[in-house]
């Protein structure tokens, strides 16, 4: 006999508010936040998702939403999910919770997502010191692939993944985040520096009560006090999985990850349609709503047999993962190298984002060659199929990362070649501009005195 359709655990509504879904949302991590759903082990069953705002940017030709979305809503999580097994056992904290994604992608009907860069002064991103203007593209789904007005002449099959799939942490190991956090946010100003610009954006989220949605939980009941002020930002990912962003996550893939809580309490939210390794842009993914289809399976003290802590405590552990068999497939590749030297000359030791923001600007600057605007260039390499890797992490004094871009994604040829360099994509759908705002602070912005543009 055939299988059952998959068991529709978690609906919504996209006509709806996320605080008005039912079962209702949530957008902290607590343990104390209750399941809303209850599955077996080897049950098949649907999940389905708003965009990670919410729904607050929309298919248009404006930028003036991500200029102004309130940060501190994010990300809407469907869920919790308790899981037991087929005798009605709950998962217990020491096991692993093997999440197997069976099949995914955008709700029907609502087939388009959007990438997008933060002003300077409300997120930022990775090169938010050269990029400092709120900017948004549009894209548009045709089955497995993405093309945008807004950044004519490129289309690309989806890598369709999860940005964050997790389980909830114990009161123990949210304590533990929120003590190391809040140190890091009082003390690292001085004592910390990324790529010489951490100045402009948050060191880190710490919980706080604006925009706190705890799913059940009645928003001003003393419990929702409680609660609101302890519970964690779902911006970083931390031990219990979370906003992870891994790329390779889609069908087939497998999630093994550390139960702190009875029952494990799954939550899944922030689903790309696709995103190039390291996110840069921050927004950087094709953000859409969407549905995953999952299996899960309890091993039983997994993380004692699998896991080895790396911290004082046997909280400090990191889920592993299991890439699927389903990704596209591209044998043509342009690679762009960076050390650990920064815009200004300055020398820098081992430091791989340094070298990895490095090797981003040298792709963007050489694909601005080639029609686009750099912000154009940005946004693409945050959400295309791109490969980042670490190449060089030993030889003093510089690291080495790499970024791989595909060249089959282009409707040109982008390789150096003898002659002119040609002067735009071919393929243009009535490009209407990138929608982008105007930079209203006062943060010095990084210019390139060597720069093509």
């Amino acid at each position: 006999m055939a299988p059952s359709t998959p068991r529709l655990v978690i609906p919504v509504d996209l006509k709806k508010k996320p605080w008005q879904q039912n079962p209702p949302l949530h957008n902290r991590w607590h343990p104390d936040i209750p399941a809303v759903a209850e599955v077996k082990t080897g049950e098949l069953f649907r999940v389905e998702m708003v965009d990670w705002t919410g729904g607050t940017i929309s298919d248009d030709h404006s930028a003036l939403d991500v200029k102004t979305l309130d940060l501190s809503i994010v990300h809407y999580l469907s869920g919790p999910i308790r899981v037991v097994d087929t005798d009605g056992n709950p998962a217990r904290p020491g096991d692993l919770l093997a999440v197997e994604i069976c099949n995914l992608g955008p709700l029907p009907g609502d087939e388009w997502g959007f990438t997008a860069i933060f002003d300077r002064e409300n997120g930022g991103g990775f090169l938010t010191d050269h990029f400092p203007c709120a900017t948004k593209a549009i894209w548009y789904f045709e089955g497995i692939y993405a093309y945008s007005p807004h950044i004519p002449g490129v289309r690309f099959p989806g890598l369709t993944h999860p940005g964050i799939v997790g389980t909830a942490p114990s009161m123990e190991l949210l304590t533990i985040w929120n003590e190391r956090e809040r140190e890091l946010e009082e003390t690292g100003l001085q004592t910390l520096k990324l790529c010489e610009v951490l100045h402009s954006r948050p060191l880190a989220n710490l919980p706080s009560t604006k925009g706190c949605i705890l799913g059940k939980i009645k928003e001003g009941s003393p419990e929702w006090e409680k609660i609101a002020t302890e519970a964690a930002r779902t911006i970083p990912g931390r031990e219990n999985g979370g906003n992870c962003d891994i790329k390779n996550l889609s069908r087939g893939s497998k999630v093994y990850l550390p139960v702190f809580v009875d029952g494990a309490n799954l939550s899944t939210g922030d689903m790309h349609f696709s995103q190039g390794d390291g996110e840069v842009a921050f927004c950087g993914a094709i953000e859409m709503s969407g549905f995953l289809e999952l299996k899960c399976e309890i091993i039983r003290d997994g993380m004692k047999k699998y896991l080895t802590p790396m911290g004082p405590t046997r909280l400090h552990v990191n889920p592993i993962f299991e890439i699927g068999p389903v990704e596209p497939r591209f044998s043509e590749w342009l690679v762009f190298e960076g050390i650990s030297v920064d815009e200004s000359g300055r020398q820098h030791y081992l430091d791989a984002s340094v070298a990895y923001k490095r090797a981003v600007l040298n792709a963007i600057d050489y694909l601005s060659r080639f029609g686009y605007s750099k912000e154009q260039v940005y946004l693409l390499l945050s959400c295309c199929p791109c490969e980042g890797r670490i190449s060089g992490i030993v030889d003093s004094p510089n690291a080495v990362a790499t970024l791989a871009i595909p060249i089959a994604i282009f409707d040109q040829d982008i390789r150096p070649k003898i002659g002119s360099v040609p002067t735009g994509p071919r393929l243009v759908r009535n490009n209407p501009g990138l929608p982008q705002c105007t930079y209203d602070g006062n943060l010095p912005i990084t210019k390139n005195p060597s720069a093509s543009i």
